[in-house]
């Protein structure tokens, strides 16, 4: 469900790229952090930052809020009630919890206390939302698999789907496939950060080692004959426009969404991080129509987005059902 379609009507939004802690109301970062001087600059990116790494800098001051029990509940109740104004009925949202562990709290209760936190929200919302556990490319690998293994055992109860995150262009995907070879073997579903930083070996790395989305993937525009492989397997393209300009992954004069529509890839339109990009769904897939020529449009991007969630048939045919597009 690729092609061009008429202009939405939907009656919710569908993300399935956006990182907790990159998206937190400036409100619950104060609480959180006891630091009421914090201004949104001090947790958003600047228009014109330099780099992935320097735009990743700026999870360091959420992270701090992230570290209890409490904490962690509230971090992910407040982002959920936050979507509510932006029509989201569903969402997956990604964080890495090694980040939050320490003596005091353990990888499964970090688990437990943003779930929690989700299934509270979510009961008031109406919002159903799902949880992509982050490895980071700058942890050890056996503390990616301790991780891994862990929230395997939540999978179905609120964890859906592993991904790999952080600086890629210090840390390749080929670094990584014990982890998803691993991840497979537990058939744990999982999606890739790659080609977000120019290259593409690490989208086909990723396609290799059994990704089923790909975040970002911006750098496959440089390789067509790959880019039908893609397609043809069904593999999702989670793009995240503004995110990907802060990033430098690409300008907005030769953003390749064009490109993969005419290939017939399977595009959602995501934030990333809705906070540190200073953005909503709406403005992203308003810049995302835009972006593509006529080619898409928010039902569209918000079809595929269903098609590629990390649902099974019959959860993807009542949400679709839901958002009347089905």
């Amino acid at each position: 469900m690729c092609g061009k379609t008429k202009k939405s009507d939907s009656r919710g939004r569908v993300e399935l790229h956006c990182h907790l802690d990159g998206s937190l109301p400036l409100e619950t970062v104060r609480a959180l952090t006891g630091r009421a001087d914090l201004t949104l600059e001090d947790l958003q990116a600047r228009p014109d930052c330099g780099s992935l790494k320097e735009y990743l800098e700026k999870f360091d001051l959420p992270l701090e809020g992230m570290q209890t029990r409490e904490g962690l509940v509230r971090a992910a109740a407040d982002f959920l009630y936050s979507l509510k104004e932006d029509a989201i009925r569903y969402v997956e949202v990604r964080f890495a919890p090694m980040q939050s562990v320490h003596p005091q709290l353990s990888c499964r209760q970090v688990l437990e206390s943003v779930l929690e936190g989700l299934e509270r929200a979510g009961k008031e919302t109406g919002i159903d939302g799902r949880v992509i556990v982050c490895a980071m490319r700058h942890h050890s690998e056996e503390t990616n698999l301790k991780m891994m293994r862990t929230a395997r055992e939540f999978l179905g109860q609120g964890v859906c789907a592993l991904d790999l995150a952080g600086d890629e262009a210090s840390h390749p995907v080929k670094e990584f496939r014990r982890l998803f070879a691993e991840a497979k073997k537990l058939q744990f579903p999982f999606t890739i950060h790659a080609g977000e930083c120019g290259n593409v070996e690490n989208v086909r790395e990723a396609v290799a080692l059994g990704a089923s989305r790909i975040g970002h993937g911006i750098a496959l525009r440089r390789d067509p004959g790959f880019m039908e492989t893609v397609g043809r397997l069904g593999i999702g393209l989670e793009l995240c426009p503004t995110s990907n300009f802060q990033t430098r992954a690409a300008r907005p004069e030769d953003y390749p969404l064009e490109t993969f529509l005419r290939a017939r890839l399977a595009v959602s339109i995501n934030t990333d991080n809705r906070t540190v990009s200073q953005t909503t769904l709406s403005r992203e897939l308003e810049l995302a129509s835009r972006l593509s020529r006529g080619l898409g449009d928010e039902r569209l991007f918000t079809e595929n987005a269903v098609r590629t969630a990390f649902l099974d048939d019959e959860e993807k045919e009542e949400l679709l059902g839901k958002l009347e597009i089905s």
